[in-house]
């Protein structure tokens, strides 16, 4: 069947921008505070701290991620009961908490309680939450997207403000600065996010302890949270090394390591684009997918023959980061294609929660191979935890390019007015899943937004629904 015809807005009203815009901030300030310290954080525990072995750098750089997997479904929960922002201004505090405790420690074991700290300021799902409160649904998706990209964006400056900041500021310097930001992101939420006059569960944004047990038991989402548990175990492993590696191969003090991640994260970025064209608009995902997984292992190999001097590590850290990004933009858009339309977000959370978990278990037994086995044992291990992904890989679907929405509906259907309504949404050409959820009064459905108007889907469907 053709696309149903509407004359709904075609753009985000003023309100939906503001909060889009502000909450993409957010998430920013609070991505700088945790990852500007990965690029210089092992040379400074080498320095600063007497007992600082490679495990205990590990560990003070991963464990956020622990805390952050632990406490993101609790604190969506608690914002449930007792609303978004006072639970954004509670984790925001707790971060700066964390951020404080990071600059005034005097041991590698303090900065272990702060970075732990820190991560206990879990406010992502309740800042997703927050974008479907304040969003409307034809135009949810398009904020989404924008969150997204700016927590890519936020990931990539964080790798060039590091070494920057630490250069005018020192490393204490930059958990200060963190700190301020989390000042700086309450303010935001206080004045800038608009007001949220209600706070209800979003099972489209928010996990479902109801629905952990189907989403653990599908392959294709399992792959892809094994890959993000990979990819974060791999990145911060590497951090343990790749200072090191700077410093005595390309003889760059810690102060000037910005002059290498600077042109390698930029041109990384730009090289990406390409092939994220090919896997999302030319419908290449899996063979893009499964190629910058494979780069990724190569590179892991190659830190441990070819890594002598500056230009041998800019090609090494260029290549490894383009492919890094790619899998960093492609596998939430993965979790999106190959989630069933009414559990994203229980889908969502596993694949955040085994992405922290990943960084949490790479910093320490990456540390801890650097303690047995040198810089090169940090990357063996690497390599053979990336292999054992790429092999995993090898086996994935190639996903059809689909994006998941949602429509509330306020009275009650029986189950032959459900039937009905799933079989004239599946008849229109572009509709590949149709749930009508009795449970949260919503109808879920999987769009392909090449063959569908989204918007004018939604408001097709929200005023027959009405009517």
């Amino acid at each position: 069947m053709s696309q149903p015809v509407s004359d709904a807005p075609r753009q985000m009203s003023a309100l939906e921008k503001r909060a889009t815009l502000s909450i993409a901030g957010i998430f920013s300030t609070r991505m700088l505070g945790l990852f500007m310290i990965f690029p210089v954080f092992a040379l400074f525990a080498e320095e600063t701290f007497v007992n600082a072995t490679g495990l205990m750098t590990g560990i003070a750089m991963g464990i956020y991620g622990l805390t952050q997997a632990a406490l993101q479904i609790p604190y969506g929960m608690l914002s449930d009961r007792f609303g978004r922002k006072p639970l954004i201004i509670v984790g925001l505090l707790v971060f700066m908490l964390g951020s404080v405790i990071c600059a005034m420690a005097e041991t590698i074991e303090w900065m272990i309680v702060g970075r732990a700290v820190q991560g206990m300021g879990a406010v992502a799902a309740v800042l997703m939450a927050s974008v479907a409160d304040l969003v409307s649904e034809r135009f949810r998706l398009r904020a989404m997207s924008v969150v997204g990209i700016t927590i890519g964006l936020s990931f990539t400056l964080s790798l060039v403000a590091g070494p920057l900041l630490s250069e005018w500021f020192g490393v204490r310097g930059i958990f200060w600065i963190t700190a301020l930001l989390g000042l700086v992101a309450i303010a935001m939420v206080i004045y800038s996010v608009p007001p949220i006059k209600q706070s209800p569960f979003q099972r489209e944004t928010q996990a479902d302890p109801a629905q952990f047990k189907d989403v653990l038991k599908n392959p294709e989402l399992l792959r892809l949270d094994v890959g993000v548990f990979t990819l974060h175990a791999i990145l911060t492993a590497m951090f343990v090394a790749v200072p090191l590696l700077i410093r005595d191969q390309a003889g760059l003090g810690s102060l000037h390591h910005w002059e290498l991640y600077l042109p390698v994260m930029l041109l990384s970025f730009v090289l990406m684009v390409p092939f994220v064209i090919q896997a999302e608009a030319k419908g290449r995902m899996k063979p893009v997918f499964v190629g910058a997984v494979w780069t990724l292992v190569l590179m892991q190999a190659a830190f441990i023959f070819l890594a002598d001097g500056f230009w041998t590590l800019f090609v090494l850290l260029l290549v490894f980061f383009t492919a890094f990004n790619l899998l960093e933009a492609t596998l939430p858009s993965l979790v999106v294609k190959l989630s069933p339309a009414d559990k994203k977000g229980t889908a969502s959370g596993v694949y955040s929660s085994s992405q922290f978990l990943g960084a949490a278990l790479g910093g320490g037994l990456g540390g801890l191979s650097y303690d047995v086995y040198g810089i090169d044992g940090v990357f063996v291990f690497t390599a053979v935890v990336g292999t054992l992904w790429g092999l995993v890989a090898l086996t994935m679907t190639d996903p059809k390019p689909l994006s998941i929405a949602s429509i509330p509906f306020e009275t009650s259907l029986s189950e032959t007015e459900r039937a009905q309504l799933s079989q004239t949404l599946l008849s229109y050409d572009g509709i590949y899943e149709v749930v009508v959820s009795q449970d949260d009064q919503r109808v879920y459905f999987k769009i392909d937004r090449k063959q569908i108007d989204e918007v004018g889907l939604i408001d097709y469907v929200e005023r027959g629904l009405k009517a």
